[in-house]
């Protein structure tokens, strides 16, 4: 398969090499001839094309970089693109797409599963004590000589469904929280797009709660901890300019967040916010 699509890819390149050395009058006379040949042939041709997987790559990655240079619709394509559907070759491109993210499993790794006494008493003692925290409940696990780190009281409980101790005694939620104070919070947050050559693409983005106003900070291939404090500094420069103010700043737990990051907002006396992934989840799904 790599050495097919290598050689695929040779093909292609000594074929922009030979047209660089003809004039635009011979380049259109030979596409009209190639045309015409490839007519015939399509219509002569009983069984349906099945190109291989070097092919059917080669042909993808041409076509995005055709749709990208002439802006033509999928239904113009199918002038250029003769022995398939234009939507089954895009179909290959988003398949490449998906290629490249998918991963191989891994070995798991890790702390070893937690005694199932040990959960079924860490239950326990947080259904009949709603005021005790994941401390507390780590501390008399320890009298009773149980072992179990405070990361595993926090894991048993979000595994059974049973909430933090402000909440579950009846304290304020996120849900509360987010309705009162949303107009003073800004998030930021990551996604990724991928390019036609499937070169991954980082975008950052700030969104504020109350309003869902969303600001494009910048887009960059390698996003790191300087760029992204930078990026931080001009949105300041531009709330300043607009005299809009917030408290907080919601962000997950990324590597990319410095501390000069957070310096930035902290100087406006925003307030940082890290939260994990699930309940970065929860927050965003009170703006949507």
């Amino acid at each position: 398969m790599l050495w097919s699509f290598i050689g695929s890819i040779f093909s292609v390149l000594l074929s922009f090499v030979y047209l660089s050395l003809l004039s635009e009058e011979d380049k259109d006379l030979e596409i009209i001839i190639l045309r015409h040949q490839l007519d015939v042939m399509v219509r002569k041709q009983k069984q349906p094309v099945r190109p291989n997987r070097a092919e059917k790559a080669t042909l993808a990655l041409l076509k995005a970089r055709l749709k990208k240079n002439t802006k033509r619709t999928i239904r113009q394509l199918g002038d250029v693109i003769r022995i398939v559907r234009p939507e089954t070759v895009i179909r290959w491109h988003r398949e490449l797409v998906r290629r490249k993210w998918a991963q191989p499993p891994q070995k798991k790794v890790g702390r070893p599963k937690i005694n199932q006494d040990t959960e079924s008493l860490i239950v326990r003692l947080a259904k009949e004590n709603l005021r005790w925290g994941y401390y507390r409940i780590e501390g008399e696990l320890k009298k009773l000589e149980f072992v179990a780190s405070l990361t595993t009281v926090r894991n048993v409980l979000d595994r059974n469904g049973i909430l933090p101790a402000p909440v579950r005694y009846g304290s304020i939620g996120w849900k509360t929280m987010m309705k009162h104070y949303r107009e003073q919070m800004l998030a930021c947050d990551f996604f990724t797009v991928e390019t036609i050559f499937l070169k991954t693409v980082y975008v950052l983005i700030f969104i504020e709660l109350g309003t869902r106003r969303v600001h494009l900070a910048g887009v960059t291939s390698h996003p790191d901890g300087n760029w992204v404090a930078q990026q931080a500094r001009q949105l300041i420069w531009q709330f300043e300019e607009t005299q809009t103010s917030f408290c907080c700043l919601i962000r997950d737990n990324d590597a990319k967040y410095t501390d000069a990051f957070d310096t930035v907002f902290e100087s406006q006396q925003m307030h940082i916010v890290p939260l994990k992934l699930h309940i970065r989840f929860l927050v965003y799904s009170q703006i949507i």
